[in-house]
């Protein structure tokens, strides 16, 4: 039951904001100014403590869309205020204990409020808990809003009123919200002005939305049933300072209106005084002989008080078709990006790489147009559809921070790690450096702690992040910390796959960060303690070892090798006979560039004894496939005997000349080292190239690392592709992915890319 998808028009529109607040904002208030509106954010966003690890602080706002919101945490089922507990049917508990356990499973919600809905029989009470905890996990859901409101209107207006209210705070950029609510108003009060003041409060908001339609139809017709033609004429005007859709239809409506009723009844009251201003003023100067009743050369004053009423009503017409005309200019440059949304209202669905994609594109135009207005209500509008994709998140806070907006990258910033992308870990490191970039180091360390120890425990990047920063702010022994502590804990797991990298990570920070090559070594030697030898593991012990400084640990590392690539019952190993041998490729070009003649003719001899058993056989196979593909090739290609060739002649004359060479020793490649294994593809370069903890944040979780299946060809320098991805728990907003049936070539090139990848 998809309770956003709407019903006005070719076109489906909600839009968006945050987690409501609970309260009510009087529907008497007047119209909220944007450009004025101020984003009050308390403390660190929202890392300033932590509560069983939800965050605690709150953003507070004025009437601005950005509404304020509690602890990130779901609040699912509320207990009632005088603390009794109401009694619930079997299916209602069930239904409960699963949105316990994940507050994100949207289907159990909406089972759970259709049968709390069921068995309520009128009891509010049971109404408003599952609501309320609904709406604190998907504060986007307009449609819930609506039923919610319903509920409350059946026993009390000023509770519906009140619920419209949090509603609007919770997704301020909605058509839809504001339509509900002003029909709501206009089937409970009399009084135009209370009207008039809540389409003007939408207005504000969502007036120049392309798909706004619907709230000024309901205005207009308002204002019909009123017979305001003055003001109707005035909503017109408004219309076409923006292009919106269906644009040429209210301008034909104008222009009729403006047919069947005289000018005195379309100008406001403004336009009559300033009209009659001008009249005055040049009846004046005429009578005190200023200017002459029939000089050439008459000032526009003189040429407009001279103006019948028709040609005042042509000229009123024509200021409003300029506008008109340079709104649908406007309309032409964006009516592809509009047409290209195909789902503008949230859903916990993921959207297809091609929306997500227009979306970017869309807000790139509108930010080089630079109308810092435009250019907010746009982001709100995408992170309606877009509010599970943190990618958007993150570029709304660097715009915001790059016009000087800081108080509205806060707020997104807080919506982001509270509400709608609160258990990615993406958000939260993002978060992190977005703190250290604008000093406050403590809510960075706070942002840290909670990836730590709620998101996602053990995760590597949010752990080497985490050390990399203290370094920044000459924190060295928490950042030792945070390596021994992580190592620790994973110590305490049976086969940690995470360990491998930690002790690497951990030996590399204290020798490039901190010069300590000793320590160093001293890690990677109670590494090869705890962690089981593997081809990732001595990739990463032999790289460490070419860039630390002579000595060189030539014998310790052949000792390590010798037990991986000739495993006994004493040193077993479950590595394949190809990585064994890549490992021994690499050591042998280890040692060809650090080592003596003496340690190169050991680990050579071996290597032959090892692996040209291996090798010829596999050759010998290979050269028998070629041989049978070769046979089939010359029977088919097989020439006319009748016809005489050079080629044939030579051929017949010495059949063996195809396999003379290929049969032979003499033309075998060599056994060591790969072909694949060029200088150009070693060390460094795969190493500065680690996706598990120096890549772009954003493809640490989207996308699965690279399995070992995967050939390497410069395999000891990318070592981290080899564990599995560090997860986050299982996520119900799903991330954008290439669609199933694309080929696996194509699939990396059909996920959509982080917007931020590589900002730090």
């Amino acid at each position: 039951m998809d309770l956003n998808a709407s019903t006005q028009g070719p076109y489906g529109n909600k839009t968006y904001e945050s987690k409501p607040t609970v309260g009510m904002a009087n529907i008497n208030q007047g119209v909220a100014n944007f450009e004025n509106a101020g984003v009050v954010s308390s403390g660190a966003s929202g890392y300033d403590s932590f509560a069983n690890g939800s965050i605690t602080s709150e953003a507070v706002s004025a009437e601005n869309g950005n509404s304020s919101h509690d602890a990130g945490a779901s609040a699912v089922e509320p207990p009632l205020e005088d603390g009794s507990v109401l009694a619930m049917s079997g299916e209602e508990d069930r239904l409960w204990s699963i949105v316990r356990t994940n507050s994100l499973d949207f289907d159990a919600w909406v089972a759970l409020i259709e049968e709390t809905e069921k068995v309520a029989e009128g009891n509010l009470l049971k109404i408003r808990r599952v609501y309320d905890s609904f709406l604190a996990e998907f504060p986007l859901c307009y449609g819930y809003w609506k039923k919610y409101a319903e509920h409350e209107a059946a026993s009390s207006t000023e509770k519906a009123v009140e619920v419209y209210e949090r509603a609007v705070l919770g997704v301020t950029y909605s058509v839809d919200i504001w339509l509900h609510f002003c029909r709501f108003a206009i089937s409970k009060y009399e009084d135009p002005e209370v009207i008039r003041r809540l389409f003007e409060r939408g207005l504000t908001y969502v007036g120049t939305d392309y798909l706004s339609y619907s709230l000024w139809d309901e205005y207009i017709e308002y204002e019909y049933r009123q017979q305001d033609w003055c003001r109707i004429a005035m909503i017109y005007t408004r219309i076409f300072e923006s292009p919106i859709l269906y644009l040429d239809k209210y301008y034909n409506s104008f222009k009729e209106l403006a047919a069947n009723r005289p000018l005195s009844e379309l100008r406001t009251a403004e336009e009559a005084a300033a009209a009659a201003s001008i009249v005055s003023e040049v009846v004046d100067q005429v009578n005190e002989g200023e200017v002459p009743p029939d000089a050439s050369g008459q000032s526009p004053k003189l040429v407009s008080a001279g103006l019948t009423e028709a040609e005042e009503l042509e000229k009123y017409i024509a200021i409003r078709e300029e506008m008109y005309k340079k709104a649908k200019e406007f309309d032409s440059k964006i009516v592809g990006f509009e047409t290209a949304i195909g789902r503008p209202y949230f859903h916990v669905k993921p959207l297809n790489v091609t929306e997500l994609e227009n979306w970017h594109n869309y807000l790139n135009f509108i930010e080089r147009e630079g109308d810092f207005s435009k250019v907010v209500k746009l982001y709100e509008r995408c992170l309606i559809a877009c509010a599970n994709y943190p990618e958007y998140w993150i570029r709304y806070v660097k715009c915001m921070e790059a016009h000087g907006s800081l108080d509205l990258a806060e707020n997104a910033l807080i919506r982001a790690t509270q509400v709608f992308v609160k258990r990615q870990p993406e958000i939260h490191l993002f978060a992190a450096w977005f703190k250290e970039h604008n000093g406050d180091i403590v809510a960075a360390r706070a942002a840290y702690h909670l990836v730590h120890t709620e998101i996602s425990p053990g995760l590597l990047e949010a752990i080497i992040k985490h050390a990399n920063m203290e370094r920044r702010v000459a924190n060295l022994d928490d950042a030792l910390a945070v390596y021994e502590q992580a190592i620790a804990i994973e110590k305490g797991k049976e086969h940690s796959q995470a360990l491998p990298v930690l002790f690497a990570q951990y030996a590399r920070f204290l020798f490039l960060a901190m010069g300590k090559v000793e320590k160093a070594r001293e890690v990677l030697d109670e590494a090869s303690e705890h962690v089981q030898l593997s081809k990732p593991f001595l990739e990463i012990l032999i790289f460490m070892e070419t860039v630390m400084p002579l000595p060189k640990r030539i014998d310790h590392l052949d000792t390590l090798v010798e037990k991986f690539i000739n495993p006994n019952t004493d040193s077993p190993n479950t590595a394949s006979i190809a990585e064994r041998e890549d490992v021994s490729s690499i050591f042998l070009e280890f040692l060809d560039l650090v080592g003596d003649a003496e340690a190169i003719k050991k680990a050579h001899d071996r290597h032959l004894k090892i692996f040209l058993h291996n090798r010829m056989a596999s050759q010998l196979k290979k050269r028998q496939a070629e041989d049978v593909l070769a046979s089939d090739k010359s029977k088919l290609m097989k020439p006319d005997a009748s016809v005489p060739s050079s080629v044939q002649s030579l051929m017949g004359a010495y059949p063996g000349v195809q396999n003379q060479w290929t049969a032979g020793y003499g033309v075998q490649p060599q056994t060591w080292p790969h072909a694949t294994q060029a200088p150009a593809q070693q060390w460094n370069p795969a190493y500065a190239q680690q996706t598990a903890a120096y890549g772009g944040y954003t493809a640490s979780y989207a996308t699965p690392q690279v399995s070992t299946s995967v050939a390497q060809s410069a395999s000891y320098g990318a070592y981290p592709p080899t564990y599995p991805a560090q997860a986050a728990p299982q996520q119900s907003y799903a991330q954008p992915v290439a669609t199933a049936a694309a080929a696996p070539s194509q699939q990396a090139a059909a996920a959509p890319q982080a917007y931020y990848g590589t900002y730090y």
